[in-house]
């Protein structure tokens, strides 16, 4: 099983570094969501931007993801009242405003041995996104009249995410 999701997170980071506006950030890595990922080290070089999402994947019999709401709760590890809880195994959270927000670990354990992820999501940065994409695009367009690198991902987006999940929840 494990080789399994090592291999779905593998995917999923070649999947969400080929989406155009956005950026898609796998916690922890080609680890995850896990105790082993060094949540704080993957953490250090990251910039999140309003519309960016980040995917939480993880076994969710072992483990699940709160959002809490203030620092306090994030600090104390105080699970009791969160925003939100993820429990798939395979979550998608939009950065959708500026601000902090605040992931740990649903078990009060796991949080506080250091499964926790605080996110400062910074305004849109369009200049950067937007040439990244083209450059991309050209990179791998065949000539002049070859139809964009965007417009084959954006087609096959939809089966690319069901097969990864098939992977995922499947026998």
């Amino acid at each position: 099983m494990a080789g399994v999701k090592m291999v779905v997170a593998l995917l999923l980071v070649v999947y969400v570094s080929w989406v155009g506006a956005q950026t898609h950030h796998v916690v922890g890595g080609d680890r995850g969501w896990a105790k082993s990922s060094e949540v704080r080290d993957w953490l250090s070089d990251k910039v999140f931007r309003v519309g960016d999402k980040i995917w939480f994947i993880y076994s969710a019999a072992q483990e699940g993801v709160a959002e809490l709401r203030s620092k306090e709760e994030f600090d104390s590890c105080d699970v009791s009242n969160p925003i939100k809880m993820y429990t798939d195994g395979l979550d998608s959270v939009p950065l959708d405003g500026e601000g902090i927000r605040y992931f740990t670990s649903s078990k009060t354990e796991s949080c506080k041995d250091g499964l926790k992820l605080h996110v400062d999501v910074q305004p849109t940065s369009e200049i950067g996104i937007v040439a990244t994409s083209e450059t991309f695009a050209e990179t791998l367009a065949e000539g002049p009249s070859a139809p964009s690198a965007a417009a084959h991902i954006s087609a096959l987006s939809p089966l690319f995410l069901m097969g990864l999940l098939i992977c995922y929840f499947g026998p």
